[in-house]
């Protein structure tokens, strides 16, 4: 989770710029205010989705929020990751792990710090619309990462102690005991391989990590 060099700081640098382009909607309109494009809905198939989950997927679409990119809903509450095409159409949905602690803000300059220095209280898997890139970790893994410089990233589920019963976690029915990760968002490898990669590994894509508490939930919504 921590990279320390100035190669990864310009990295940074490059990324930011890069995605500040991406950032600000954008909805191309006809002189009397119509819009060209025609209407897009967000597709969960048959997948059980939250009402918040598919309010914010269907304002991405009204808004061309993703700016033609796939895109990606993080719902943290109920511990599930859906991935779409461009165009609203559902390519996968899984359970996932996210930050052991609850909260949608990160603690500033967390990914410097090495894993055992966050403390459980500060592993928290932050809210917001974030500009991701594939790329890897520095075991050589592949992962998307959705904010480089805080190290949060999407990844696939890794060797860890027993105690920690990750597969389980992921494979039970209720998402309350989804939380264990130091904030990123993990999910089996058969759904990393099928369908995160193939859609996010080649290029930038948008992220969207639904808030947990109401605070944030407020700002979050005001903002999108």
């Amino acid at each position: 989770m921590t990279i320390k060099s100035k190669t990864r700081h310009a990295l940074c640098a490059a990324v930011a710029g890069l995605a500040s382009l991406l950032l600000a909607p954008a909805l191309a309109y006809a002189a009397d205010g119509v819009a060209l494009q025609p209407a897009l809905r967000a597709d969960f198939g048959a997948e059980a989705a939250s009402a918040q989950a598919r309010q914010h997927a269907a304002r991405v679409l009204e808004l061309a929020d993703n700016q033609g990119l796939p895109f990606v809903i993080v719902d943290k509450k109920d511990a599930r990751i859906f991935v779409f095409q461009s165009n609203g159409q559902l390519l996968g949905a899984s359970p996932a792990l996210l930050g052991l602690a609850i909260g949608d803000h990160s603690v500033p300059g967390i990914g410097d710090r090495e894993p055992s220095q966050i403390l459980p209280a500060e592993r928290t898997t932050p809210a917001g619309r974030f500009v991701s890139q594939p790329g890897r970790n520095l075991q050589g893994e592949a992962v998307v990462w959705v904010n480089y410089s805080e190290g949060l990233a999407i990844h696939r589920l890794r060797p860890a102690p027993l105690r920690e019963r990750r597969s389980q976690r992921l494979a039970s029915v209720t998402p309350e005991d989804n939380r264990i990760s130091l904030g990123c968002v993990v999910v089996p490898v058969a759904f990393y391989e099928e369908v995160v990669g193939p859609a996010l590994g080649k290029n930038y894509s948008v992220v969207y990590v639904l808030p947990e508490t109401p605070s944030s939930h407020a700002l979050f919504s005001a903002s999108h």
